[in-house]
């Protein structure tokens, strides 16, 4: 079994340099936006295997029809010929006239699979059957129906590899509706960007200590905490105030089925606050600490204490809540 498949990837490798060749070519002649209106412009069409084996069929019945003068013969050839024709014309018609619209693309981490929303649009009265959507070259794609005179939300994957602000990958939309023997297929470049976090950290180590505040004296005692705590929250202690529990974790604690509440150290916040910074990661690598501090991020934002980020020159000043996470986070991927 490995064998031909070796000898097709052999084969198929010298063509690969002249197929990314024509397709930077052609890519660079399509203009980037996120809404395409599929016209006779913008719609190709060519036979598939089945198509050309029919071909050959109904050469081969025409010639033998020829050969030996058989009308059903005659009958039958031009009689699929026609079905073909017809097949032909509406595998184009469904995807002429579809309008497609990328839905603004939400943030990833590095390594997740990223989800693209396409919207389809059909005005034609009548449904279009047998429509798929996927990456350029990818092979995954995503079939759907489109109802007359309706719309059809289509996901179509990506999976990121690095950090960073990226375009949204070039999709492909396609169709072979209703014999198979054609494939009718567009190219669209959409013009959004893709912001794609860093891959957290699987097992970070605890917060760091937190720093003293301003005219605070750097050698104020310090209280031995679990790991994951920082000196602003505490394990929850029988008495406690209710105003001092971190609501946020306790809603997320119940969602999970864990009974893990904690408390705000009210002393301690008020002597430190705590600094996430990359010099104090440990790690040597630039990515190795970015995904270090992307886990710290995300572990503090559960914890609901406020935290500030120091990172290639760049800092967030200490804050909590949705907003200053999703600061980090964009800071964390573009620094």
């Amino acid at each position: 079994m490995k064998a031909p498949a070796l000898a097709r990837a052999r084969i198929a490798r010298p063509l690969a340099p002249l197929r990314s060749r024509i397709d930077r070519w052609f890519l660079s002649r399509r203009p980037p936006s996120d809404t395409l209106e599929l016209t006779q412009r913008n719609v190709y069409i060519l036979p598939t295997k089945a198509g050309w084996m029919l071909a050959a069929t109904l050469l081969l019945l025409l010639v033998a029809s020829i050969n030996y003068q058989l009308n059903l013969g005659y009958l039958l050839t031009f009689l699929l010929a026609g079905s073909v024709a017809v097949g032909m014309h509406v595998c184009h018609g469904t995807l002429r006239g579809l309008a497609l619209r990328l839905m603004p693309p939400e943030a990833q981490f590095a390594g997740a699979a990223a989800v693209f929303r396409v919207v389809l649009t059909n005005t034609r009265r009548a449904t279009r059957y047998g429509v798929g959507l996927a990456v350029h070259r990818s092979g995954q794609w995503s079939w759907s129906d489109v109802p007359a005179q309706g719309s059809e939300t289509v996901e179509v994957a990506f999976r990121p590899e690095r950090r960073g602000l990226h375009p949204v990958p070039t999709l492909t939309a396609e169709t072979r509706f209703p014999l198979g023997t054609f494939r009718v297929w567009t190219v669209w470049r959409p013009a959004s960007q893709m912001l794609v976090y860093p891959a957290p950290e699987m097992n970070p180590p605890p917060l760091p200590p937190g720093e003293p505040l301003a005219g605070q004296a750097a050698s104020a005692p310090t209280r031995t905490h679990m790991a994951g705590e920082y000196d602003g929250v505490r394990a929850y202690r029988r008495g406690d105030p209710l105003k001092l529990v971190v609501w946020k974790r306790a809603a997320q604690a119940q969602a999970t089925g864990s009974e893990d509440l904690v408390s705000r150290d009210t002393q301690q916040a008020q002597r430190q606050e705590l600094w996430l910074d990359a010099q104090g990661t440990g790690l040597p690598g630039t990515e190795a600490r970015l995904c270090r501090l992307c886990a710290w991020v995300l572990m503090a934002d559960r914890l609901g204490v406020d935290y500030g980020l120091r990172v290639a020159g760049r800092t967030v000043a200490p804050s909590q809540g949705e907003a200053h996470k999703r600061r980090c986070l964009e800071v964390l991927a573009v620094c």
